[in-house]
């Protein structure tokens, strides 16, 4: 009775796991990270390059542009605790909210600059680096890109996170993590004057930006 009871669980056992391992390859499939990354790519550098057509492409229409079509698309729960480190475990639930929306409202405008930077748009081509490291549900796709044909072409690689669909966490520029920037940066300012003091300069900016 015994034995027929464990050849009985060991198959359902393995019939769960093999259903997991087809619905992750199914996932792979239907959502890789490389298709998410460009999709996120493509959508937001389109919609800039009709502002620019229109001549509507003003601060404010831009950052509305990345609210609605970058926004969504990034983990910035994840991006917020990678920034925060080993002090994330310490903080309050509406710490951490606060810190996640000074990461989004600080990035927001970061994107704001570079896009607004460009005077006109007038084509734009991305292609995705077939190398694509993967490691359990995070993936790092590297894109290259090249704007109004410039014969030297940029690169940026997008940290990824699959959580119901594939997010961004974190973009890496010329060699620079925007979130291990932010996480040095908030590490020695803790370390000098601490987390309050951290959270306040942190609000002031927030108030600052929101005035704008």
């Amino acid at each position: 009775m015994i034995k027929t009871a464990l050849i009985i669980l060991s198959i359902i056992y393995s019939n769960l796991t093999l259903a997991s391992d087809n619905s992750t390859n199914i996932a792979d499939i239907i959502d890789p990270p490389s298709s998410a990354a460009l999709n996120i790519m493509v959508s937001a550098l389109t919609s800039l390059k009709e502002l620019k057509k229109q001549d509507k492409a003003s601060k404010e229409n831009v950052e509305a542009l990345i609210r609605l079509k970058l926004l969504p698309n990034l983990a910035m729960g994840v991006a917020a605790k990678i920034a925060m480190d080993k002090h994330w475990d310490g903080l309050n639930i509406q710490q951490k909210q606060f810190f996640q929306n000074y990461i989004s409202e600080s990035l927001i405008q970061d994107y704001v600059g570079i896009l607004s930077s460009y005077e006109k748009l007038d084509s734009v081509q991305i292609s995705v680096d077939p190398d694509v490291k993967r490691k359990d549900n995070k993936a790092i796709v590297k894109l290259n890109i090249s704007i109004n044909s410039d014969d030297k072409p940029f690169s940026i690689s997008l940290k990824m996170i699959r959580l119901n669909t594939w997010h961004v966490y974190d973009v890496v520029f010329s060699g620079v993590s925007i979130v291990k920037n932010y996480r040095a940066q908030f590490d020695s300012y803790i370390k000098r004057k601490g987390l309050e003091a951290l959270i306040t300069r942190s609000q002031q900016k927030l108030d600052r930006i929101n005035k704008k």
